[in-house]
């Protein structure tokens, strides 16, 4: 029998009673697996941490969870979480080594934990008020893409020709006791800096992320980074995700025993440009936030509007020697 695509924002099933990957029914509603894993959250004690949802509320990291069957995280999640797992605790030149799908595939699956926790959470409090659950079709489009691509995890899926994903990988000089993570939902935009280590995915833009920032990323990505230096990075992608102005389409094509997805080409029939125009006012207020450890403000990281504050790269371009930066880790 050939194995089908679930669709869970066809017909909006966000209980507990099925799988969020196959959609199948579940024997209990306590057949759950964890958002965050249980050897990240153990090594950087998490469990009890607070984590802010998007409604404000704030929930436990141990308290994020997914329904899931059995067999679905035996056959197919725990394998890839031992892969992960074991590849973190050795560092970046394990980590440089791992497929990228399989790194598209783990943070995906935690993103998408978070987006479904998230919908459950919004779906309580409309009810509640006696209102319908409403969220925006293109956000919608985006996570079912999410959830579509996230089932080549258990389905002999196969991407033709294209990767949906934009993955950066740095190594960091980072605080060893440091986990330092960050998510953009809207734009599905994901980053870790732990262990010697800096990892960014943007999970649904099929490459354009990292052609945007292919000089730049050529020039740094072999150099040790100071943490402030990844965080820089990490706001330029997290800018030019929000500059992206596609929402990708695919054909979906079963043949032979496998499901082929098909990009169609991101340009379509707009003549606009794939970025919205970049603005280093807003550039400077990402950075402001992502540099909030150091402490720099608006005024001084746009002091020069036409060349914002920089650790990676000299007023000549040249780049920035991390032994060189004198602050803290």
């Amino acid at each position: 029998m050939a194995q089908e695509i679930y669709h869970p924002f066809e017909s909006f099933k966000f209980g507990n009673r099925n799988c969020f990957l196959s959609g199948e029914a579940l024997t209990s509603e306590e057949e759950k697996i964890q958002v965050f894993p249980q050897w990240l959250m153990s090594r950087y004690q998490l469990e009890d941490k607070p984590f802010k949802m998007l409604d404000e509320s704030m929930a436990t990291y141990k308290d994020i969870k997914i329904p899931c069957a059995a067999y679905i995280s035996e056959a197919f999640l725990e394998p890839l979480e031992n892969e992960i797992a074991a590849a973190f605790e050795t560092g970046y030149d394990a980590l440089k080594e791992i497929d990228e799908l399989k790194l598209f595939q783990w943070a995906g699956k935690l993103l998408y934990g978070i987006i479904f926790n998230e919908i459950q959470s919004g779906i309580k409090l409309q009810h509640s008020k006696g209102e319908e659950f409403n969220i925006s079709q293109s956000i919608i489009h985006k996570f079912s893409n999410l959830h579509l691509m996230l089932q080549s995890l258990n389905l002999p899926v196969v991407f033709e020709d294209f990767k949906p994903y934009s993955v950066f990988l740095f190594k960091a000089d980072n605080n060893p006791l440091e986990f330092g993570y960050r998510d953009e939902i809207n734009t599905l935009t994901f980053s870790l800096r732990i262990r010697d280590f800096g990892l960014i995915i943007c999970l649904q833009d099929n490459g354009a992320n990292l052609s945007y920032h292919k000089e730049v990323y050529d020039k740094i990505k072999g150099q040790l980074l100071h943490p402030i230096q990844f965080e820089e990075f990490c706001g330029r992608v997290f800018y030019s995700a929000y500059l992206f102005n596609r929402l990708p389409e695919y054909n979906v094509m079963p043949a032979n025993g496998e499901i082929y997805i098909e990009a169609m080409p991101l340009r379509g029939l707009s003549s606009k440009p794939l970025f919205d125009d970049w603005l280093n006012k807003i550039y400077g207020q990402v950075l402001e936030s992502f540099w909030k450890n150091w402490g720099f403000l608006l005024l001084e990281i746009i002091k020069n509007p036409e060349q914002p504050m920089s650790f990676l790269f000299n007023p000549d371009g040249s780049l920035i020697s991390e032994a060189t930066i004198e602050l803290p880790r």
